[in-house]
Order: structure tokens, then C-alpha cells, then sequence
């Protein structure tokens, strides 16, 4: 007995180190060319299997719903030299076709803009209608591409780019939350979430602010920072960035899309968005954005102040519309029951610019009166901000700028702005009418008499006597 239980625990010892059968597996990866050849396979024989991913990931670039086929390191002929693309996906839909090149970098590989021009040169020789190019650079814009090329070689062939981030967030939201109806395609998606987000992979986040971060954060804790700095362009464009895969991972967790804020000027023209941050970056030492999370109360702020080494987050939230000053604040505070003790309440009133008035969440629970400064005027809004230590360093773990804002978006949602939601109105509710039988409502003065009839102006206790005695209010019941 004593030797059969040797043996078992020597096989279950052995188990533990086995390493279970993956469709598309990391182990064998070498180098730089063999991570982005392996991820390019993975990634296009995923889309050709599994429909819902390639709809949800090609449609927004303009291919049709269709049969789709695709290919890696596919060999071109330009002028006398051969180049070879990493990828090339068909979509085919009866007669009509759309065709796109495919680019990928993995790890720190950068897109180079001599390259991206000769496959855009092949695809305008062939027909083709666009580039994918795919890298984990993430743009400060959606809808803008990360590297510049000419945009005479854009005049018949489209550019567009994705970040691994967001491949890796599209396919965690298709199979997880939107589904996949065969179970096998299931499985081969969630394959190559797994291999995404393997650190091998090649898929890597959003893991630096760039060479120009110390220099710029180091000026404005100084007061030295120039609007015209060098380095400003940079940080303000990695911040931007931050934003976007910010939203994208916030977005894979709860299964919806989380996008920047922009304005439709910005969209236009992103120049806007750099400059009014590089200006706010050098008069205040602060770096802001919005994002939107659908279905929540409001837009969540985020505002970095390098200066004061804080990042807040906040949330504004129109007050009920009735109701005395303490019961609007009432309302509030029961949605708050998840939000720690230092978190800043701020409320505004009717013809005031800013808030009237700012207490710390403890003391408005204990005293709801508090954030009442002016009982006369009507709360119109409320400010929900808390604020945490910010991050100084320009890359990843403790310490980090990027760690101190994700960690500060994740709490405020688990513990702010999840809880929250808009006020509605009560519905009105009907007036109880008096029954109209005859015999019920048979007078009992000559018609003649009979000043009034039963009236919508009559009160509760008028309609319960009527009802009750079966006759119809008189003037002395008026």
C-alpha cells in the first residue's frame, strides 16, 4: 500500500510540470522575425475561421460581409525588387471583391514609412484596396495612422491601423460577451486570446511615455516648462495614447466599447487636441482627458497634475429636480455607499459659476447639510472626484505614471461612477374617479336645482363621500 501511494504521488508531481496542448503556442519563438511571422499566421487563420471576429474586426475597415481568405508573407514584383508583405486577407462577397495588404511589428518594432510606401505602391498596381498595418504603437487619435507617409499614395489605396491592444480587446469582447455561435470557432478564439496575451506573444500594452517623459516632468516640477519645449509633442501625444488603451482595457473587462472624448473640431483636426494639451501642460502642469463608458451617469474626467503629483478622476451628475436642497443631497449619498470616506463631493447651484460648495464624502454622510451653503438657490449639480497618488516614473510597475492611471480609472469606476445613476421623474399617477352607474349617480334635487357635477376639481375626501353615499358634491362641498 505504502508503495502504490509512492507511485501516484510521484505521477501527480510529474503532472504538474506537463504543459497542456495549445493550438497556437509561444514555446519555439527565437527572435523578432519569428514572433511577428508566428503572430501574423495565428491572427489571419483566426479571422478566416472564425466569422464574428473577422465581421467585427474588417467591417469597420470597409470589407464586405463575404467569404474571407488569407495569406502571409505573399511575394510582389516592384519595378525590379520583390517585396513581401507580411499578409494579404480576401474578401469575397459573388463578383465583388476587397483586398488588403497586411504589416505586422511585434515588441518595440516600429513601422517603417519607406516600407508602408511600397506596399501601398503594390497595392495601388494590383488593384488592391487597402494596407492593414498592425503594431503595438497606439495612435493619440482613432482613425489616425502612426506612421507618416504621402498622402499622394493614399488617392486610391485606404491606410488604417490596429494596436494589438485592440485586436486582443475586439476578441476577448466578440467571444466573451457578444458570442460566437459554433462552439468549436469558440474555442479557437479564445486560443488566440491566449496567445496574445502571452509575454512572449510579442502583444505587448501600452508600457512607456516616451524618451522625452523625465525631461518634461522634471521642467514642470521646476516651473520651467516652455510651451515651445521639444520633448512636449511627445509626452502629450503618449498621453493621448494612454487615454485610448486606457479605454481599451477598461472596455475588455466590462464588455463594451470605452472611447476618448473628442470633440468633432479635434476629430477633424488633431492638431487642436496636441495644442490646447501642450498649452495646459505648460501653464498648469496638467494633463486631462475624458472617456465615455456606455450606459453610466456621466463622462469620466481623468486630470493628471504632474505639479501636485495627484491624478483625479471625476464625474458630474445633474441633481434631482425636486425635492428640498438635503434631499437632493440624500439621493446622492445613497449611490455612494461603495465610494471610500475621502472622496470629494462638490455642488453646484442655479446662476453660480463653479461649485457652491465641496465637503469630503464622511462629513456629507454624517451631515448631509454640509454641502447646503445657500438653502435659497437650487442644486442644479453634483461633482463626484477622488484623487490618489500619481506615478513619476516613465515606464511599467510601481511607481509608474501609466500604473497610477490605470489603477486610478479602475477604482473610480469599481467604487464611484459603476454605482451612479440619472435621475427620472416619478410617473404621474391617475385620479381615482368616482363610479357612474345610474343608480349611483341619481340626483337627488330637481335637475333644474343642481348646481355641479362631478369635477376633476373635487379632492380625495369629496370623491370618497360621493362614491360613498351616492350623490354628487353640492356647492356647500365646494
Amino acid at each position: 500500500m505504502p508503495e502504490t501511494t509512492f507511485v501516484n504521488r510521484g505521477q501527480n508531481m510529474a503532472e504538474q510540470s506537463w504543459h497542456e496542448a495549445r493550438l497556437i503556442p509561444t514555446s519555439g519563438i527565437s527572435g523578432a522575425d519569428e514572433q511577428e511571422r508566428r503572430a501574423t499566421s495565428a491572427l489571419l487563420a483566426v479571422l478566416g475561421a472564425v466569422r464574428e471576429f473577422n465581421r467585427s474586426l474588417l467591417k469597420p475597415l470597409g470589407a464586405p460581409s463575404g467569404t474571407v481568405e488569407c495569406y502571409i508573407e505573399v511575394p510582389f514584383m516592384l519595378g525590379e525588387k520583390k517585396v513581401f508583405p507580411d499578409g494579404l486577407i480576401r474578401v469575397s462577397r459573388g463578383a465583388k471583391s476587397w483586398t488588403a495588404l497586411v504589416e505586422v511589428k511585434t515588441g518595440s518594432n516600429e513601422l517603417a514609412t519607406e516600407q508602408l510606401e511600397n506596399y501601398l505602391d503594390v497595392a495601388r498596381e494590383q488593384g488592391f484596396d487597402a494596407l492593414l498595418t498592425i503594431s503595438n504603437e497606439i495612435p493619440a487619435i482613432a482613425g489616425q495612422h502612426p506612421t507618416k507617409v504621402d498622402k499622394r499614395k493614399l488617392r486610391k489605396v485606404e491606410i488604417h491601423h490596429l494596436s494589438w491592444s485592440q485586436v486582443l480587446a475586439e476578441a476577448v469582447m466578440q467571444k466573451e460577451f457578444r458570442g460566437v455561435a459554433d462552439p468549436d470557432q469558440a474555442w479557437i478564439l479564445g486560443e488566440l486570446i491566449r496567445y496574445l496575451e502571452h509575454t512572449r506573444s510579442g502583444a505587448l500594452e501600452f508600457d512607456d511615455m516616451g524618451e522625452s517623459w523625465t525631461g518634461v516632468r522634471d521642467s514642470v516640477a521646476a516651473g520651467t516648462l516652455r510651451a515651445t519645449d521639444k520633448g512636449i509633442p511627445t509626452v502629450v501625444s503618449s498621453f493621448d495614447a494612454l487615454l485610448r488603451f486606457t479605454s481599451l482595457s477598461l472596455g475588455r473587462r466590462l464588455g463594451t466599447e470605452v472611447v476618448p472624448v473628442l470633440s468633432r473640431k479635434e476629430l477633424a483636426d488633431p492638431t487642436l487636441r496636441a495644442s490646447a494639451l501642450t498649452q495646459q501642460l505648460a501653464s498648469t502642469g496638467q494633463l486631462s482627458g475624458t472617456i465615455r463608458i456606455p450606459d453610466t451617469a456621466g463622462h469620466l474626467v481623468i486630470t493628471a497634475d504632474l505639479r501636485a503629483g495627484q491624478v483625479t478622476c471625476h464625474v458630474d451628475i445633474d441633481a434631482p429636480r425636486e425635492g428640498r436642497p438635503t434631499t437632493r443631497v440624500n439621493w446622492l449619498i445613497r449611490q455612494l455607499k461603495n465610494a471610500p470616506d475621502t472622496t470629494r463631493v462638490e455642488c453646484m447651484t442655479a446662476h453660480s459659476r463653479g461649485s457652491s460648495s465641496a465637503e469630503l464624502l464622511r462629513t456629507v454622510r454624517e451631515n448631509p447639510a454640509s454641502l447646503v451653503s445657500e438653502p435659497a438657490r437650487e442644486i442644479r449639480s453634483f461633482r463626484i472626484a477622488r484623487s490618489t497618488a500619481l506615478g513619476t516614473k516613465r515606464g511599467r510597475g510601481r511607481g509608474a505614471f501609466i500604473d497610477s492611471i490605470l489603477a486610478a480609472v479602475d477604482s473610480f469606476y469599481a467604487e464611484v461612477l459603476g454605482d451612479l445613476k440619472t435621475w427620472a421623474a416619478a410617473p404621474p399617477k391617475l385620479r381615482p374617479e368616482v363610479p357612474a352607474t345610474p343608480e349611483e349617480r341619481e340626483p337627488t334635487h330637481p335637475a333644474s336645482l343642481a348646481s355641479t357635477d362631478y369635477s376633476s376639481q373635487d379632492g380625495p375626501d369629496q370623491i370618497e363621500a360621493v362614491a360613498a353615499a351616492g350623490t354628487e358634491p353640492t356647492e356647500e362641498a365646494h
